[in-house]
């Protein structure tokens, strides 16, 4: 009863009647559902693209940046004034521009001022902030801070000026700059890192003298190919120093915006104790600032646990204030060359930076190469030069009207003082000052009133006039106000030909640009040249020997040596989610549900003893845990004898040759799915000779494997079994001759090896 009531109850809201005005109920607009949530989602979307996660291409910075460095500037806390506690400047910006959260704004504070990992610090902090080994900054109540001086001179400077748009805040309470009116490329010299909503950019930091010279070299050839420009920008320059290997990739990546570099730390070797080696660190990656440190000492100690490496006795990081310093002692005999070799191919010794020039530009988010950056940064300092002068050109305009109004009131002095003193009020004698009205005053001679009837002063004239102090008719006090009229006037020539001719504009542009290279230009940290790929030799390469492969149910895989793996075979398979042996020069195989096949040398996967947990898979392959599920693994030396049988959900079958999967690569496809469809299924076949399908509804049907045809891996399959709407696959089962196999489903038991046999392509049996 309760039911058919709330049923009733749903259909008369859609039911009520239209609100015509008299009352009669409210108005009920029928709506796609999708279509709403798409729009919602797409309003959300950009919403954190453009208002939180990107940074403008015009001035480098992302919102949250800019919020926080405007703040600073209001609140007056600059270079050369005490620093401020952390916790007023977060609360400032997050009560004023950005409700976020001050998380958000702390942590951009802090990012500022770290010098590991900008090239050019914005805020000049006082207090723990952070290291480069991944201790994090103080709380924001112990730390304080102030604004650094370039960034009071070329990203705060002339906003009283005109020089940028501003907009509400998000209570329409305050007043925020839509951009910085920043007048170096900043964009390039610090780079930035943000993911948004189906997005991500990812800019590496240049050096701040050869971004100036590239931007100089753009202002004097607008048509300057990429190529030129990095003879001056040859390419990225990380704050951590290091090695950029891949410099022949560099043109292509500034071209298009996008790339990888591969950047290696600098070693260099020493003699240590006993006539040993050192192998000395003192530049890393950009990429192992923070937690990558650790991680490395703890690589390192792990290749020598593994036994992937005899070499180490010994390492330490003496890392401080004044560098990184990572040695590591190795033996007498060491080949080092193949250490390196070694410790750029298991660690992030050699790392890679995926870059992704993604910026805001013209209100959108748009992939730039370098000549694409460079032109959006010389067109925005033209605009805020332009602006700028326009405001001073009219303050001095004012300033010369008032100007040469003082000095025509100097030369009739007396007259002045004459309609001052027989004027009663203010308004009388600025009438007559403005348009000659003598009405009301009194007069010595008739001639006064003659000559003040001529007078013809301006509003603001006659207003400087009438606040003018007696001491300004001073001698010098003349002599002083015509000189800087002389000045005025002067000023107002060289503003009008800034603005009316490109070319003065321009210089004006190079001459501050060259001032900012002058005074905080630095050399280039991070080396690049063109090296080899990195190849290293072990020991035990030629020795080849049966090992077990065990990856557990988290995706954590290890090797284990056979002897090892009998003694505990239960337990191991217990917790295992694939356990089978393989051998140690060859390949591993994991099949995705997703179609893809990704392979790992098994010499890259470390041994293991019986608690040993291994390693993420993810760490030593492509495959990403967070994104795909493995259906399958198996050895590629045992796989590559088989025909392996592969099922999909939308009831796609296909026998495929092992040899198929007999690749090199990392990764590839290992079959062609339709549409939403997925792998449900992969299994060799050996001597199976039926297959049975089970569907979600219910269906069963058993036929010979023979039925199903052999094709390639880029195949998308035939069909198994034919599904009703909404149904799918759900489970398969191989069978040999003679087998016997019964199943509990749904609380029923069921003998598989019992289904009548039919063909493919069939609709089943239902038996649920």
């Amino acid at each position: 009863m309760s039911k058919k009531k709330n049923d009733t109850s749903r259909e008369g809201i859609f039911d009520r009647p239209a609100n015509d005005g008299t009352g009669g109920g409210e108005q009920i607009i029928s709506t796609e559902y999708s279509e709403l949530m798409q729009k919602a989602y797409i309003d959300y979307a950009m919403s954190v693209i453009v208002s939180r996660a990107l940074p403008d291409v015009r001035d480098g910075l992302k919102p949250v940046q800019r919020r926080t460095l405007y703040d600073m500037y209001e609140l007056g806390i600059r270079s050369d004034r005490p620093y401020r506690k952390s916790a007023r400047i977060v609360g400032d910006t997050m009560g004023k521009y950005h409700p976020h959260g001050d998380s958000s704004i702390y942590d951009s504070l802090v990012v500022m001022a770290q010098e590991f990992k900008k090239g050019l610090p914005l805020v000049d902090g006082h207090g723990n902030f952070g290291n480069i080994e991944g201790d994090g900054a103080a709380a924001m109540r112990y730390t304080e801070a102030r604004l650094q001086k370039i960034t009071e001179e070329a990203f705060l400077a002339d906003l009283d000026k005109d020089v940028s748009d501003f907009g509400p805040n998000f209570d329409e309470t305050e007043k925020e700059p839509l951009v910085l009116p920043v007048r170096i490329p900043n964009f390039l010299i610090n780079g930035s890192e943000g993911i948004a909503v189906g997005m991500a950019t990812s800019t590496p930091p240049h050096n701040l003298a050869e971004v100036i010279d590239a931007e100089l070299a753009l202002l004097d050839d607008p048509d300057i190919s990429t190529e030129k420009l990095m003879r001056l920008i040859p390419g990225p320059d990380f704050p951590t120093g290091g090695i950029i290997v891949n410099k022949k990739d560099l043109l292509d990546i500034y071209e298009t915006g996008q790339g990888k570099i591969r950047i290696r730390g600098k070693v260099q070797t020493e003699k240590g104790r006993s006539g040993h080696i050192n192998l000395v660190i003192t530049e890393i990656p950009y990429t192992m600032v923070g937690a990558g440190i650790g991680k490395f000492l703890s690589d390192v100690a792990a290749l020598a646990e593994n036994k992937v490496t005899n070499d180490v006795i010994d390492i330490t990081n003496q890392s401080s204030k004044e560098g990184i310093r990572i040695v590591i002692e190795l033996r007498k005999d060491t080949d080092v060359e193949n250490f390196k070799n070694l410790l750029y191919k298991k660690t992030r010794l050699e790392d890679t930076f995926g870059v992704n020039m993604l910026g805001i530009l013209d209100g959108r988010p748009e992939t730039l190469g370098l000549r694409g950056i460079l032109e959006a940064s010389a067109d925005f300092q033209y605009e805020i030069a332009g602006r700028k002068y326009k405001t001073l050109l009219e303050k001095e305009q004012k300033k010369r009207e008032i100007q040469e109004g003082l000095i025509q009131a100097c030369n009739v002095i007396d007259l002045i003082i004459e309609i001052l003193r027989g004027s009663r009020d203010r308004a009388m004698a600025k009438r007559c000052l403005v348009s000659g009205d003598t009405t009301g005053i009194r007069f010595r001679s008739d001639l006064s009133r003659e000559m003040a009837a001529q007078l013809n002063f301006t509003e603001v004239q006659a207003d400087a006039i009438l606040d003018m102090r007696l001491y300004r008719l001073i001698g010098l006090e003349i002599e002083a106000l015509m000189k800087e009229h002389e000045e005025t006037v002067a000023n107002i020539y060289r503003y009008e030909d800034i603005l009316e001719n490109r070319s003065a504009m321009t210089k004006v542009i190079r001459s501050e640009l060259l001032s900012f290279k002058k005074k905080y230009g630095v050399p280039r940290r991070t080396e690049i040249i063109q090296g080899q790929e990195a190849v290293f030799v072990a020991p035990d390469a030629n020795q080849d020997r049966e090992l077990f492969f065990v990856m557990d149910r988290f995706g954590y895989v290890k090797t284990m040596e056979t002897a090892l793996f009998s003694r505990n075979e239960a337990a191991v398979r217990e917790a295992s989610a694939y356990c089978f042996p393989c051998r140690s020069s060859g390949r591993i195989c994991l099949f995705t549900k997703e179609g893809r096949l990704y392979t790992l040398r098994t010499s890259d996967i470390p041994a293991g003893k019986m608690r040993d947990k291994g390693v993420p898979v993810d760490n030593i392959s492509n495959y990403d845990t967070t994104k795909e599920e493995i259906v399958y693994a198996a050895a590629q030396e045992t796989i590559r004898l088989e025909k392996v049988l592969f099922v999909t959900q939308k009831g796609f079958v296909k026998s495929v040759p092992g040899t198929e999967f007999d690749v090199s690569k990392k990764t590839v496809a290992a079959t062609k799915l339709a549409d939403e469809d997925n792998i449900l299924f992969i299994s060799e076949i050996k001597d199976a000779e039926f297959i049975v399908l089970q569907t979600a509804k219910g269906m069963f049907l058993r036929f010979e494997i023979g039925d199903i045809p052999e094709q390639k891996k880029t195949a998308q399959g035939v069909r198994g079994i034919r599904l009703a709407d909404q149904d799918f696959v759900e489970n398969a089962w191989l069978l040999s001759r003679g087998q016997k196999a019964v199943i509990n489903i749904h609380d029923k038991e069921i003998d598989i090896s019992k289904l009548k046999l039919s063909k493919r392509d069939a609709k089943g049996t239902k038996r649920f």
